[in-house]
């Protein structure tokens, strides 16, 4: 009968490195790493990149026009006001005249006023300072007695003999005419000199 010790002795002992379990490895040969991103997943990545940066351009350009309405109604508004107070400076710097022409009227109508020249000296002081406002505007007065007949600036009333003048020359104004700013704001109403044989065919034609 043979010894139980022996069969123990003779029974192979493995080592403490052999027990631990031998590593996985992979089909390389290599240790497992972590795993790639697929194509799909770099796709979805940079689709949702793209749809930050286009909300994000969305909300500038929302902005944007919004400001840009805002800026709209501003001019919009101004031009408004522009156009409907235009005349708001012309209009105060006629108000002394209108007080001088209303002190005028007073003076006029009072008992004591026994000094007709000093009113006419006064209104005519008073219109020449009305004209030098008006041509700070732009108001300039068409000279038209003998000046040469222009159809773009004078209106013809009447045609008279040409005594001491040139035909076709202004021989009488019967109402100023004026220009704004080199446009023609109302012709000026004249009488014209004509040629002295023009009468005579007119009358040569009445008696034929």
């Amino acid at each position: 009968m043979e010894d139980k010790s022996t069969n123990t002795k003779n029974h192979q002992t493995v080592s403490p490195e052999n027990s631990k379990s031998p590593q996985v490895k992979s089909s390389s040969g290599e240790s497992p790493k972590k795993k790639r991103k697929t194509p799909i997943e770099d796709l979805k990545r940079e689709l949702d990149e793209q749809r930050q940066l286009a909300q994000n351009n969305y909300e500038k350009f929302l902005r944007a026009y919004a400001e840009l309405e805002n800026y709209k109604k501003r001019v919009e508004k101004e031009r408004v006001d522009s156009l409907k107070y235009a005349n708001e400076g012309l209009i105060r710097d006629l108000l002394p005249f209108i007080d001088n022409l209303q002190r005028a009227l007073e003076h006029t109508a009072s008992e004591k006023n026994n000094n007709p020249k000093g009113l006419i000296e006064g209104l005519d002081l008073t219109l020449k300072d009305l004209m030098r406002v008006l041509e700070k505007y732009g108001l300039e007065p068409i000279e038209s007695v003998g000046r040469p007949f222009n159809p773009n600036l004078h209106e013809a009333m009447m045609q008279v003999e040409g005594q001491g003048h040139e035909p076709h020359t202004i021989v009488e104004e019967f109402q100023t005419g004026y220009l704004i700013k080199d446009r023609l704001l109302r012709p000026a109403r004249v009488s014209v000199a004509m040629k002295p044989e023009s009468r005579e065919e007119e009358k040569t034609e009445e008696e034929g």
